[in-house]
């Protein structure tokens, strides 16, 4: 997903005022405290008519009350960080426990590790696969999905951003040549013999990153990468999102969505891209949407459709938790992947010095892209193969997925079914040429 959805970002009254975008995170808190009262009230009401020994529970007017009374709490709920709920995995068709621990930490992120408890060892190892999250709202939950499919045939870690309300000022400021610092030094602290999956946002600076380790000719380079639906070069079918960035340029950016973290979070005065912003805009791109699935759960709470309400709360309680991103980092990034399109331009910098993707010789890559992607265009990814001229063509390989959008490419039935095993034998055959040369001519 990209930087925050463009096309969510509600103007102002005033075109490019900082004094009206300074105190919006402070009336949002003030409105959410406003609500608390409400809340309780509904909260109270609708144990009362979901009460067995009321007689109104079990009638039509009961349960609609009750309905109406869980979508107020739903709709005015600030949703907290999800958990990943994965306890356990199948590998070889045995069921074994995983232990989710941070095997590494700075102020913005952790390294999860998912360690599979095993009764015996592996016979041989399995790959190590580096999946990094996107930076871009929500947290790096919204990859359960990813994380579930890769776990029974692969060692999995993952990048686990913060919450940037959640770091002190005093951390210190948060940009995009930190992110690409971050890979690199995750990938040392995995050691070799690893491989990279960037899914979506964190393409552009996985990139950086490798070309960089390359360039230095660092020992740690991963194995391999994979890039899938990133916006690598969004002039390639740009979309509503990519031209909506172009047009309005960065200062409309900073002067209308960033604005200071406001007390009592532990980040207070932070400049940020605030969630509630953010999700403002990941609903109106697709409001009707959005509107017709909660009339639904409306009449399956009444109808008593209990699967169907799981599913609708599983869903948008992942959805709707959204996270402050710095404001630092999301300007750098949207100016320099979205408006000047600095990487496949050959001029985008690391503090200082050129990334130069033509640099990557050692790392086989992989990118795939998905037919009815309406956030990252085909050929934005695969443009990367143009940057990367130094990798010999049996060790990349492009994979184009028929009939899924955008979250098609990293989660889904599809994925899981015909995505998952692509990725894994290039994985597996990264070091072996002769595999690999077979796999890129399929």
């Amino acid at each position: 997903m990209p930087i925050g959805e463009f096309g969510g970002a509600p103007p102002l009254a005033a075109e490019g005022s900082p004094v009206l975008t300074t105190p919006m995170y402070w009336m949002y808190e003030m409105a959410q405290a406003s609500l608390n009262p409400a809340r309780a009230v509904t909260d109270a009401t609708k144990l009362l008519f979901q009460n067995p020994l009321n007689p109104w529970a079990r009638t039509e007017v009961g349960k609609s009350v009750a309905a109406a009374c869980e979508l107020f709490e739903r709709t005015t709920r600030r949703y907290g960080k999800p958990e990943w709920g994965i306890d356990d995995t199948e590998v070889n068709g045995i069921r074994v426990p995983v232990e989710i621990r941070s095997v590494w930490e700075k102020p913005f992120c952790k390294l999860l590790y998912f360690d599979r408890k095993f009764a015996r060892p592996l016979r041989s190892p399995q790959p190590r696969v580096l999946i990094v999250a996107p930076m871009s709202g929500h947290y790096a939950t919204l990859l359960r999905g990813t994380v579930e499919a890769f776990l029974p045939a692969h060692e999995v870690y993952i990048t686990d951003w913060a919450d940037a309300r959640m770091v002190p000022l005093s951390e210190g400021r948060f940009d995009l040549d930190d992110y690409i610092d971050y890979v690199i030094e995750m990938l040392h602290i995995l050691g070799g013999n690893t491989h990279v999956m960037a899914v979506c946002q964190p393409s552009v600076p996985v990139v950086a990153a490798v070309s960089i380790m390359e360039a230095r000719r660092d020992p740690f380079v991963p194995t391999s990468m994979t890039l899938m639906g990133g916006p690598i070069d969004t002039r390639r079918n740009p979309t509503a999102v990519n031209n909506l960035a172009q047009e309005r340029g960065i200062d409309w950016f900073r002067n209308h969505v960033i604005t200071k973290v406001p007390f009592p979070h532990p980040g207070m005065m932070r400049d940020v891209y605030p969630g509630f912003l953010q999700l403002n805009g990941f609903i109106s791109m697709n409001l009707d949407r959005h509107m017709d699935a909660h009339k639904q759960l409306f009449a399956n709470l009444v109808k008593g459709d209990g699967d169907l309400v799981d599913k609708h709360r599983d869903f948008y309680d992942e959805y709707l938790a959204v996270m402050d991103l710095s404001a630092e980092y999301y300007l750098q990034t949207v100016d320099t992947v979205f408006v000047k399109h600095s990487l496949p331009k050959g001029e985008m910098t690391h503090r200082g010095t050129r990334v130069d993707p033509s640099k990557i010789k050692r790392v086989a890559l992989m990118t795939v892209e998905g037919e009815n992607d309406d956030i990252s265009g085909l050929g934005q990814t695969e443009a990367t193969h143009t940057l990367c001229s130094a990798i010999p063509d049996h060790r990349r390989v492009h994979y184009v997925q028929k009939g899924v959008g955008h979250y098609g490419v990293f989660n889904g039935s599809r994925f899981k079914s015909e995505i998952v095993p692509r990725i894994h034998d290039f994985m597996v055959s990264a070091s072996n040429p002769s595999s690999l040369q077979a796999l890129a001519a399929e």
